[in-house]
């Protein structure tokens, strides 16, 4: 894969351009709808005009329309990057409008039906239904029947075995998101490194194994699949290696070997309700404490750390459990510089907002929208999806 390598001018260049047949023109201002939030214009900056007219362009981005459909607003890390890609657009002078789908894949549907009503001419879609063909062949079509671009992004839109039949049915097509295996990969060597080097304080009851609890995000979502699985099993391949046995899960009746939030919302409430029923009846008093806690993203480890803090637990003193994440969001960090959370895997909410609106200017400009991205992390297998790298952050 190509190292991605992107100064920021890049970008602005792209965007500086016209919306070249892309549909009837926007109002320079968004709108708002009850089931949406919407970003603040703002004009190009002065960076943006003098690239634009170095290239002899005259930047009217109010031809620009662009819908935005994240699957909820209520997931930490895809806050983030809604936060960083409004402040593109309002940067860029783009007209934007966001949605929030609510985890709903039928309301998100209602909704690009809407965008593409009232004039949208680029959509970029956070898709509810992760991994599904189904759901993604159906946002594709409606973008292929209207005639518009649309980029996809964070939440995968098609699995391992059919990688590519989606994003290949489109010519005006990507997505932009991140290698799903790589953060469970990542999180369990981090996981393994760790419980090599600090095995007999993690163990709190001395039985000469580690009990783990897992806080899965969604059922069917690809990344939580992934994660769910190589967190443990890189974890433990670190372990045998170095002599240790491999992780035990503390509830011997639980055959999945994971807990997870039944509304797919990836929430800290519902990590934080587990964890207090878990530690009611697997505690040092009972000698079967939880001794490790993984989580599929960071918003999970809040949660988990909740009840660790109402029991006394990682509040600064000897009485601590490692706690494992993903995303490095700014709670996150604040959590490791607190000494409350070990480590977590950072999934770049800014580089993921600076390709997306990379390729938008591709569309703006009335260009291909993988043109230009040779210095990105390109997937091996499908031209038109583009990964942003993952990696450890444990706040050294």
């Amino acid at each position: 894969m190509k190292k991605k390598v992107l100064a920021a001018f890049l970008c602005v260049a792209m965007t500086a351009t016209l919306f070249a047949g892309c549909g009837d023109s926007a109002d320079d201002k968004k709108t708002d709808d009850p089931a949406t939030s919407t970003g603040t214009e703002a004009p190009a900056d002065d960076v943006a005009d003098d690239v634009a007219n170095e290239a002899g362009d005259q930047a009217d981005l109010s031809d620009a329309n662009v819908a935005v459909f994240y699957y909820t607003y209520a997931d930490t890390y895809i806050a983030s990057v809604r936060t960083a890609l409004d402040a593109k657009f309002d940067e860029m002078g783009i007209t934007y409008q966001d949605y929030d789908s609510n985890n709903s894949q039928t309301t998100q549907n209602e909704q690009i039906d809407t965008a593409i009503q009232t004039g949208a001419n680029l959509l970029i879609v956070n898709i509810v239904t992760s991994g599904s063909v189904e759901a993604s062949q159906t946002v594709v079509d409606k973008a292929n029947a209207a005639g518009v671009p649309v980029i996809f992004f964070n939440r995968a839109v098609e699995d391992a075995d059919t990688e590519g039949q989606v994003l290949g049915s489109y010519d005006k097509c990507a997505f932009v998101g991140t290698d799903a295996p790589e953060a469970g990969h990542m999180q369990g060597q981090m996981i393994g490194e760790y419980l090599v080097e600090n095995f007999d304080k993690v163990d709190l009851n001395g039985d000469g194994k580690i009990s783990y609890a897992m806080m899965m995000g969604e059922l069917g979502n690809a990344e939580a699949i992934a994660r769910t699985q190589f967190g443990v099993e890189d974890a433990n391949k670190v372990l045998t290696e170095a002599g240790k046995p491999e992780l035990e899960y503390f509830d011997a009746a639980n055959a999945d070997k994971y807990q997870v939030d039944k509304e797919g919302k990836w929430s800290a409430q519902a990590a934080t309700e587990y964890m207090n029923t878990n530690l009611s009846q697997y505690n040092e008093g009972n000698k079967n404490m939880i001794e490790l806690v993984i989580c599929n993203n960071d918003g999970m480890a809040e949660g988990v750390i909740t009840s660790l803090n109402d029991k006394g637990y990682n509040t600064g003193d000897d009485k601590f459990i490692p706690v494992f994440g993903v995303d490095a969001t700014d709670a996150a960090k604040q959590l490791i510089a607190d000494g409350k959370m070990v480590g977590t895997i950072k999934q770049d909410a800014e580089g993921m907002a600076d390709c997306i609106a990379f390729l938008t200017g591709n569309a703006a400009g009335g260009k291909e929208l993988m043109d230009g991205t040779d210095s990105y992390n390109i997937a091996e297998t499908v031209s038109n999806k583009i990964y942003i790298p993952y990696a450890q952050y444990t706040g050294e």
